[in-house]
């Protein structure tokens, strides 16, 4: 068969007439109760307590380079393979993934716009049959280019290069919502809850691309600055990675650990 080079962000009906291209791989991050019942055809099931580590109260860290490469393998992902990834939640965990495979040094991915509500409810096959992967050899190389930590945000946080952006609820972001052990927000950063990039109306897929600049350079989120991304975990902070990553923003890194480290570290400046 032919190899095929897939967009970052692909369409259902895109993906249905090329599932059966060489070297690509479906991976469905959703809940496990709906993958047993429903899933697109040969997508294999991924848990995604398998791509986080933590370090309580950190949640969300990235898992050492040995454990990741495990998972991928086991998976079936090797350095040919592109991974397309959807989940049942609007993209945050299959996000996460895809990020993850970054760091990796793994750069052939996609995301499912709208993921699996946007397959089902638009009439595209469905299948309950589990699927086994078939182990590939994956190896590991280590990029730091998507990611932040706390010491990397610290030193640029008067940077007129760099902007944080969080994506938590409003709540959160203003202290109202308490998830560690201080309240509040990085010094500096602009909030976007994540779930502003998502149509309702079109099954949880991206805004128009029109639409989500408009909305980010309105809190000064522009493409000439470095962005940097956070929630409470890295979580919904992925989505919004990808997000920038497709409207062409070329520097963003994602914090994992996100609010849960900065928030529970007594040595670091909060507003």
């Amino acid at each position: 068969m032919t190899e095929l080079q897939l967009p970052l962000l692909i369409e259902p009906d895109t993906l249905e007439v090329t599932m059966g291209y060489d070297n690509v791989l479906i991976v469905d991050l959703g809940k496990a109760d709906t993958y047993r019942k429903l899933h697109v055809p040969g997508a294999v099931f991924l848990d995604y307590a398998r791509i986080v580590a933590s370090s309580r109260p950190v949640m969300g860290l990235l898992p050492d380079d040995d454990t990741l490469q495990r998972v991928f393998s086991s998976l079936g992902i090797n350095a040919d393979t592109h991974v397309v990834a959807y989940d049942d939640e609007g993209g945050g965990r299959a996000a996460r993934l895809l990020w993850t495979l970054e760091v990796a040094g793994h750069r052939r991915y996609s995301l499912v716009n709208g993921g699996l509500h946007a397959w089902a409810n638009e009439g595209n096959p469905c299948d309950a049959t589990p699927v086994t992967p078939t182990p590939a050899e994956f190896r590991v190389v280590h990029n730091d280019g998507p990611c932040a930590s706390s010491d990397y945000i610290l030193e640029r946080l008067d940077s007129a290069d760099t902007r944080l952006l969080d994506v938590r609820s409003p709540d959160e972001y203003h202290g109202n919502r308490k998830f560690a052990e201080r309240a509040g927000h990085i010094p500096g950063a602009v909030n976007f809850e994540w779930t502003n990039a998502m149509a309702q109306n079109l099954n949880l897929r991206f805004k128009p691309d029109v639409e989500l600049k408009q909305l980010l350079a309105d809190i000064g989120i522009m493409p000439d600055k470095e962005i940097i991304v956070y929630c409470q975990s890295h979580h919904r902070s992925a989505h919004t990675y990808m997000v920038l990553k497709h409207l062409g923003f070329q520097r963003v890194r994602g914090y994992a650990g996100s609010w849960s480290d900065w928030g529970n570290n007594p040595d670091l400046p909060i507003e």
